[in-house]
């Protein structure tokens, strides 16, 4: 019995090497980071120190869920870009999981969808784990506090995954029109629908 309690716990222990941790909280600030974009060019926080804050998206290509919401990001991205809030979209799966996910289909994504912001590839997965990403897609609205960007906004973009048109609940949006207004998030933690993130084993 005492055997089978420890093969349990060994077995609990190995799991939880690439299970995720627990990542940022709300009020949280967000260390620099700096990834790869489609364009070649590497993009980070500091490249953001100009703007009220940002929309990270955690998302991927080969994500159903994902998919259903590339016209969304863009029109978030439209919407929030010009008054101080674009959208950084993360892609954090291991490419060896899925072909989809790979860096070049990334950038025929990117082209396809029309894509007016930074679409990234998180190569070591160091990102994701920081931020505590588990699903794809997944979104942290950021606000800039004099140079430091902290967490005011963790979970799904709205309240309909697969069908835009049903949407009644806009949370990524209203987590950045309350920001803008000054005031403070009405829902800022909602639980994120979509693909679990593939970790490298």
């Amino acid at each position: 019995m005492r055997y089978a309690l420890i093969t349990l716990w060994v077995l609990m222990t190995l799991q939880g090497v690439n299970a995720q941790p627990k990542g940022y909280t709300l009020g949280d600030a967000v260390a620099d980071f700096r990834l790869k974009n489609v364009d070649g060019r590497t993009v980070g926080l500091a490249d953001y120190k100009s703007q009220k804050g940002l929309i990270v998206v955690f998302t991927s290509n080969h994500c159903p869920f994902s998919k259903a919401y590339d016209d969304r990001l863009v029109a978030l991205d439209r919407k929030f870009s010009a008054q101080g809030y674009p959208v950084l979209a993360i892609m954090p799966n291991d490419p060896a999981a899925y072909e989809d996910d790979s860096f070049d289909n990334m950038k025929v994504r990117a082209r396809e969808k029309g894509f007016s912001f930074a679409y990234v590839i998180d190569e070591t997965q160091a990102v994701t784990r920081s931020f505590g990403a588990t699903r794809t897609p997944q979104v942290f609205v950021l606000k800039n506090n004099k140079g430091q960007f902290t967490v005011e906004y963790i979970g799904t973009i709205d309240d309909s995954p697969q069908d835009g048109s049903q949407v009644q609940r806009r949370y990524a949006d209203e987590a950045v029109s309350n920001l803008l207004a000054g005031r403070p998030v009405q829902s800022p933690l909602t639980k994120a629908i979509g693909c679990a993130v593939k970790w490298k084993n």
